[in-house]
């Protein structure tokens, strides 16, 4: 699709989504009709508990399982059914990209930050210098300073790391970015610079699917809430709305749950009471 055919047009459409594991004996569901679109310069949080599909819909997103049902659709083109090689060229396009949980593992502890940043500039056959100039612009946009450019990932710290990680997602100029629990394993004021730097993203127009359990985490900083439960959609809508009037109850347990939400801590007979009915 052209530019202008794909104008106004969502970044991601995800329609009827199923994903199923295992063989057809002890097949398991991981994902049921879930159905989400992220607009340009749009922040989705993406929220639920270990188990719940998160990672597994952002694996779907990228390619990496195959749909059992539904349909999928990035920046206009529908990958539902690409092959390897389909998904291979929309990976060097940089039309999506991710950021792991770990920043460690996902950065070549062989490559300088330099070289980690013009990669995949230099796999789409940018020049080298054009490349080496992009990679300091965006170092500068996550808050770095040019100096880094010659360390290597294992000499800096965990959130320098998870900054590089976000630069190098974003040099690419990408239509749709990824975060797998971006911030878990960050300090409380790396979690902070973190958020802040995804918040200033909007202005460039990339769509982000900020993936999370902590409800607080993504709180000041998504768009939208979409809520994940037992690998069913249960909830989305204005972040303001999820969290002030949260329709269903496990999304009230996640909020009264979240101790940066609430002026007191939640209260045990309210919990309790609401894991009951969830697992009535």
């Amino acid at each position: 699709m052209t530019s202008e055919e794909t104008a106004g047009r969502p970044v991601l459409e995800v329609t009827g989504l199923d994903v199923h594991y295992g063989l057809r004996r002890g097949r398991r569901q991981a994902l049921h009709g879930v159905s989400l679109d992220v607009a340009p310069g749009e922040t989705l949080g993406l929220i639920g508990e270990t188990g719940s599909g998160k990672s597994t819909f952002a694996r779907a997103v990228l390619g990496l399982v195959r749909a059992s049902a539904g349909t999928i659709r990035i920046a206009g083109e529908d990958v539902s059914a690409y092959g390897h090689r389909q998904w291979r060229g929309l990976r060097r396009r940089g039309v999506v990209q991710y950021v792991f949980q770990d920043p460690l593992r996902s950065l070549d502890p062989d490559l300088t930050v330099a070289e980690s940043l013009t990669e995949p500039l230099l796999v789409q056959g940018v020049p080298r210098a054009q490349a080496a100039e992009r990679a300091r612009s965006f170092l500068d946009r996550v808050r770095l300073t040019p100096d880094l450019l010659d360390r290597l990932s294992g000499e800096l710290s965990g959130g320098q790391r998870q900054r590089v990680a976000v630069a190098r997602a974003l040099v690419t100029e990408p239509r749709l970015v990824i975060l797998d629990e971006p911030v878990s394993a960050l300090d409380s004021a790396n979690r902070v610079q973190i958020l802040e730097i995804l918040k200033e993203l909007r202005a460039f127009g990339v769509a982000l699917v900020l993936i999370s359990h902590d409800l607080g985490s993504v709180a000041g900083t998504a768009d939208r809430i979409a809520v994940l439960y037992q690998g069913e959609l249960v909830e989305v809508g204005a972040a303001r709305d999820v969290i002030g009037r949260p329709r269903h109850d496990y999304t009230r347990l996640l909020v009264s749950s979240a101790p940066t939400l609430r002026s007191a801590p939640a209260d045990r007979a309210e919990r309790a009471a609401l894991r009951a009915l969830l697992n009535a």
